[in-house]
């Protein structure tokens, strides 16, 4: 915690927070496999850096893979952290007066009482597991962004959490704060350095949209076979609001366990969750979202296609909470099977609370490469494998509304070159 001076209201909260995490620093998650987390040791410091060009290349090749452009010149911010430390945040010029980008600890010096009344630790409980407890308690940084109201961030803003040591674990807390009207695309990426083997990532992010704001969240997840990564997010949407979430996994990890929570609170709210999740070697994935629709004539859909290969697991998990007569939303969930060692699972979850009026609905399905479709390819010339490939791309290939033509000419390529070490 940075040396500043707090009210006693923003001191007692802080305290609230140390102690709910204390009270569940060996409390279980709910879902996936649990972690020794004492195994893993403090990720290192780093200097900063003027310029993304005196990165490493092997760190810079890495980061691409996550839509992380160390080029910039499509972008509007950047933020870099490797292992603990922030070595670069950058606004372009034309941004200054729209974006602010920092890490959370250089917020919390800046802004102290206003960000722990109104964003901290308010959409994510500390106390949810030893995860959370984990990153409340072992702050390893994490990124601060907010676009300031009214304005319209054309270019992407983009951040890095790169991880260069082995046996380590990164604890980070992100907010990202729309505020009224403003419009912004934020691109995440994850990653770790090729040489990494075993570590922890447990990162908490936070988002909070504004009255008639929007927000595109991308996140591409890069990791290692046997890494382990237990983010944690909640996201509250006002007013006549937007948020719309594309999660992409196209690598093998040891095992990854999320289930981000909207809350639409305001009415005429809406809340998107696009996923496209390849479940390779003996990855273990259970992901999914919730969204508690609140506010009246509040919307939401979640869209989910998944691949598994070889050895791997994975769960697709959709939770809809209905709370208001006027809500919709719907699920779709489905789900390619393309080996007999991996295991598939599709949980859709329909809860109307005390209102019969709520449309909730689900699509959910598992099933292999129709048959047909491959007979249908080949007869027009294609091999077996290119066939199957085909298929899978097109599978896939889910409409992610607002993504940049750079990243989406990017995950096309990761999807083609997956698909083709499936076969």
């Amino acid at each position: 915690m940075p040396d500043i001076q707090l009210s006693p209201a923003a001191l007692e909260r802080l305290e609230e927070i140390r102690l709910a995490a204390e009270a569940a620093k060996d409390k279980p998650a709910a879902l996936g496999p649990d972690i020794d987390i004492t195994r893993f040791t403090t990720v290192s410091e780093h200097d900063r850096i003027a310029s993304l060009d005196s990165l490493q290349r092997q760190i810079k090749e890495t980061a691409l893979m996550s839509g992380f452009d160390t080029d910039e010149s499509n972008r509007s911010a950047s933020y870099f952290q490797l292992d603990r430390s922030p070595i670069y945040e950058r606004v372009e010029k034309a941004f200054d007066n729209a974006i602010e980008i920092m890490s959370t600890q250089e917020a919390l010096a800046l802004y102290g009482d206003e960000l722990i009344e109104k964003y901290w630790w308010r959409a994510v409980d500390p106390g949810k597991d030893k995860y959370t407890a984990l990153a409340a308690l072992h702050q390893t940084e994490g990124y601060f962004i907010r676009v300031k109201a009214g304005r319209k961030v054309e270019k992407p803003i983009q951040a890095c959490l790169f991880v260069s040591e082995s046996n380590v674990s990164q604890n980070v807390h992100n907010v990202i704060v729309v505020e009224d009207g403003a419009e912004a695309n934020v691109i995440t990426g994850c990653n770790v350095h090729t040489d990494v083997e075993e570590g922890l990532h447990a990162g908490i992010s936070e988002f909070y949209v504004g009255k008639n704001a929007h927000l595109t969240f991308t996140m591409i997840h890069n990791w290692a076979e046997d890494f382990s990564v237990r983010p944690r997010t909640g996201i509250v949407v006002d007013e006549d609001g937007v948020y719309v979430n594309n999660y992409v996994l196209l690598k093998p990890v040891k095992s990854i366990q999320s289930f981000p929570v909207a809350k639409l609170v305001g009415d005429r709210s809406k809340a998107v969750f696009n996923s496209i999740v390849y479940g390779m070697k003996d990855s273990y994935i259970d992901l999914g979202s919730e969204t508690q629709l609140i506010g009246e004539d509040t919307r939401s859909e979640a869209v989910a296609r998944t691949v598994s290969l070889d050895e791997s697991t994975v769960y697709s998990r959709g939770r809809l909470v209905g709370r208001t007569n006027s809500c919709k939303a719907h699920l779709d969930c489905r789900g390619i099977v393309q080996s007999e060692g991996s295991t598939q699972w599709a949980i859709p979850d329909l809860a109307s609370e005390g209102a019969p009026g709520a449309e909730l609905s689900h699509e959910a399905a598992i099933s292999p490469i129709a048959a047909e479709e491959i007979y249908y390819l080949m007869t027009r010339g294609l091999p077996k494998d290119e066939a199957v490939s085909m298929i899978t791309r097109g599978f896939v290939n889910i409409d992610i509304p607002d993504l940049p033509d750079v990243l989406r000419k990017q995950i096309d390529k990761a999807i083609e070159e997956t698909s083709k070490e499936a076969m």
